[in-house]
């Protein structure tokens, strides 16, 4: 199928806010401005869409905006979107403004919104992984992940000075949703005594032979990593089980929660977020339509959207090995 002629193209962050995404918006408009395209920002994502906040944007909207996190269009979750009706509405303030194609940053839902508005009104749409959880396929690193494992890290490191004065057992809840990539990047990176995660479910049992070990063994702090969608239950539950048979240890439970979302993106992700807002103004003018843009092995790939959202992509099984016998 040749590639339909475009010339002006949406932008729109939807879903949680990631670390990175203003970096994606200003690598897609600036992008589009080196092709000569005319670039509209959606606020507010596809809420924003439906009401019609949809503005042209120049080369001030994006100044200074690489470094900051969060995203300066804003973004929300839009049950109206989810119908046909809202759908509708959003495709005809598209065609009010002239708009030919879509970049669309954010998850698994945000993406599957665009999937569904090229299915049924052929809107051409690129989708960008902008989301913290990495749980999208397609892409090695989703923009925002590095970040938000970084923060983490650092927010443990303080954690475990106090963990160290005063002989105390932390549970720490990070984000990640059903996945447990923060989990597991996080239990390596700061030296966890424990790392329990969706994917692998970790009887009570062994986590509490694991911490008798390390006492025995005069480990001079311990820290247990949960991910908020463990089958074993949260960082408050587990701890409740855990002094229940180890009641002499002082045990203090720390949730990060949306701490991990906010900050300045880091390197990896600004450079991350750069090559795949490019590559997707280059693919929407080679005719690559309900795909994201994703890098895996350095390299820009495009994976069909129904492809990307499913859910398949899993913990790398060498991590967890690599975290258990760190842990020991």
């Amino acid at each position: 199928m040749e590639p339909k002629t475009i010339k002006r193209i949406g932008v729109l962050t939807s879903g949680g806010d990631a670390p990175g995404m203003n970096a994606a918006i200003r690598a897609t408009v600036r992008a589009g401005f080196y092709y000569e395209l005319e670039m509209y920002g959606i606020y507010r994502g596809y809420e924003g869409m439906i009401n019609d906040e949809i503005k042209k944007l120049d080369s001030k909207n994006i100044t200074h905006i690489l470094e900051r996190g969060g995203t300066f269009l804003k973004s929300a979750r839009s049950a109206e979107f989810r119908t046909q009706e809202g759908r509708k509405k959003a495709y005809d303030n598209l065609v009010k403004h002239g708009i030919d194609a879509l970049v669309v940053i954010g998850g698994d839902g945000s993406l599957t919104g665009a999937h569904l508005f090229y299915k049924e009104f052929g809107i051409p749409a690129i989708g960008l992984p902008g989301t913290i959880d990495n749980d999208l396929s397609g892409t090695d690193s989703t923009i925002g992940f590095d970040t938000a494992c970084n923060t983490a890290i650092q927010a443990i490191d303080k954690i475990r000075d106090t963990a160290t004065s005063h002989d105390r057992l932390f549970f720490v809840e990070v984000m990640g949703r059903d996945a447990g990539f923060i989990a597991i990047n996080t239990g390596i990176g700061s030296a966890a005594a424990a790392t329990l995660i969706p994917e692998k479910k970790m009887p009570i049992e062994r986590l509490i032979e694991r911490l008798k070990a390390r006492t025995k063994a005069k480990k001079q702090s311990n820290i247990v990593i949960v991910a908020e969608g463990g089958k074993s239950g949260g960082a408050a539950e587990i701890a409740k089980k855990v002094k229940k048979q180890l009641p002499y240890y002082d045990i203090k439970v720390t949730i990060l929660g949306h701490l991990q979302r906010g900050g300045s993106p880091s390197s990896f992700d600004r450079v991350l977020a750069s090559k795949l807002g490019v590559a997707a103004i280059e693919g929407l003018l080679q005719g690559k339509y309900d795909v994201m843009a994703g890098v895996i092995n350095h390299k820009v790939v495009y994976t069909p959207i129904a492809k990307a959202i499913v859910g398949d992509k899993e913990v790398d099984e060498d991590d967890f090995r690599v975290a258990k016998i760190l842990s020991t």
